[in-house]
């Protein structure tokens, strides 16, 4: 049985390679002759046949015209034998006379039958590529890097950072269990652990004295604005966490603006570690204490040396690669040598291990990579001229994220069998436009900063989301009633 079944699809995967014009596909009549064209054992009872009708008309004519010798009788004793002929083949082609016949035809119907569903499902003979890596598991990595920079923050502000980071992921995860049933049809969309790493990176941008209510707004809407809409995990533009931290800036512009919220002497639990300042004092040692813990910043960028240490396990873990954080460190280096910035070392960290480094939301090849880091340090030195101060991080990753898409089409790799320099003089053209329009975006955006003109944009961006939610949602209802029907 595996035998035929084996030289089956050999024969199926034969004809795919003789058929090099979809012959097949094209036109079953082709397949419907070569069928019937094709029986060996059907072509020798013919001929075999062919040749001893031949010989009985032959001899009954000449009896006939010894007999009576009259041309009309013998025309139609020929008709007679015609007729006779037919009712025959009939006899030696049936199922009894002919199994072997039966066989081939029914082989043929199911290469026919294969290549019509081929056609009509747009199969591919390409396999896929398959890894036992899942999303849970990426996912699972990210939260054990995240490990040393919650530690850190409970050092610094104890409970309280740890009581915003919990509430921050609750409401997260439970409004992804909610509203993904809605959204996405979907009950088991929280084991991937997305919502988790949602909660703990829009936390990890937050002031440490955030008001709990604002806390838990934020994630709801980083859920739901910044992923489910969109289709769920994978199919967002933007940073779900900068998203959530945009809304809470909108909507409670007065709390997130209070300086109040930034620090306070009573629940501080520590303001630093000297480590190395108790071997030689010095500015640099300082310096060096000031990235082990720091109490100043948001509640994830107390410890530089923190974030660090999980961009490092990720790194190691194949969970991020080094083009886009490394090409944004050397290029704000460079940038803040001639410009004057207000990003915190932590903050600066925080954003290009963690949030710039999201696989929806950035290019995936390396040369992608390296542009997209390159342009991330050169917007920040771009908002810094323009008066952009707190909002920098959070801004510069809005403008940057809708340009991914672009900037994976720009520098995908050339096709194999092109040359690569016309590529690459193709490209590099589309490139000083890609940048210009990247430019010209983050000057806008700063103008609408400018004249307080953003909640109106982010009024605009819920109802086009809105709508597009709506609208995508009737049709997948219309597309099942008439599947129904």
């Amino acid at each position: 049985m595996k035998n035929n079944e084996k030289s089956l699809m050999e024969e199926i995967l034969g004809r795919k390679k003789d058929n090099s014009k979809n012959e097949l596909l094209d036109n079953d009549d082709t397949l419907l002759n070569s069928t019937v064209h094709s029986l060996p054992k059907t072509e020798k009872l013919q001929n075999n046949y062919s040749q001893n009708s031949e010989t009985n008309k032959n001899n009954n004519i000449v009896k006939n015209l010894n007999n009576t010798g009259k041309l009309e009788k013998v025309k139609k004793i020929k008709e007679k034998e015609i007729k006779k002929d037919k009712i025959d083949i009939k006899k030696i082609f049936s199922k009894k006379e002919v199994p072997e016949s039966d066989k081939e035809i029914k082989r043929k119907k199911i290469i026919k039958s294969f290549f019509k569903k081929r056609k009509l499902k747009k199969l591919s003979f390409t396999p896929y590529i398959r890894t036992e890596i899942e999303v849970r598991d990426i996912m699972k990595d990210v939260i054990i890097s995240l490990f040393p920079a919650i530690i850190a923050s409970a050092l610094v502000y104890g409970t309280r950072a740890l009581l915003l980071i919990a509430f921050s992921v609750l409401s997260a995860v439970v409004t992804e269990k909610l509203f993904s049933k809605y959204f996405l049809n979907d009950n088991n969309s929280v084991h991937d652990l997305s919502a988790v790493i949602t909660g703990i990176l829009l936390a990890m941008t937050l002031a440490p004295l955030t008001p709990l209510p604002i806390v838990i707004f934020g994630a709801c809407m980083a859920v739901i604005f910044g992923k489910l809409i969109y289709g769920g995990i994978g199919k967002n533009i933007f940073n779900p966490a900068v998203v959530g931290w945009e809304f809470m800036t909108v909507f409670f512009s007065s709390a997130m603006s209070s300086g109040t919220i930034w620090f306070s002497q009573e629940l501080l639990q520590s303001s630093g570690i000297k480590f190395f300042t108790g071997f030689n004092n010095s500015m640099f040692s300082n310096y060096l204490d000031g990235l082990l813990l720091t109490p100043s910043g948001s509640v994830g960028s107390y410890s530089a040396f923190a974030l660090i240490l999980g961009g490092l396990y990720l790194l190691l873990k194949n969970r991020i690669s080094w083009h886009i954080p490394v090409s944004l460190f050397v290029t704000f280096f460079l940038v803040t040598i001639f410009l004057k910035s207000n990003v915190s070392t932590g903050g600066l960290l925080l954003t290009g291990i963690f949030m710039a480094t999201d696989m929806p939301t950035s290019p995936s090849s390396a040369p992608g990579k390296i542009y997209y880091g390159i342009m991330l340090g050169l917007v920040i030195g771009l908002l810094s001229i323009l008066g952009i101060k707190n909002e920098i991080l959070s801004y510069v990753l809005l403008i940057l994220n809708p340009f991914a898409r672009i900037i994976n089409k720009v520098f995908r790799p050339a096709v194999f069998g092109y040359a690569v320099k016309e590529e690459m003089l193709k490209n590099s053209g589309k490139m000083i436009l890609l940048t210009l329009g990247i430019f010209a975006f983050a000057i806008i955006f700063a103008g609408i900063h400018k004249i307080g003109a953003m909640p109106y944009l982010v009024y605009l961006y819920i109802l086009i989301s809105t709508l597009n939610l709506i609208s995508s949602k009737n049709k997948i209802i219309h597309k099942n009633l008439k599947n129904a029907i």
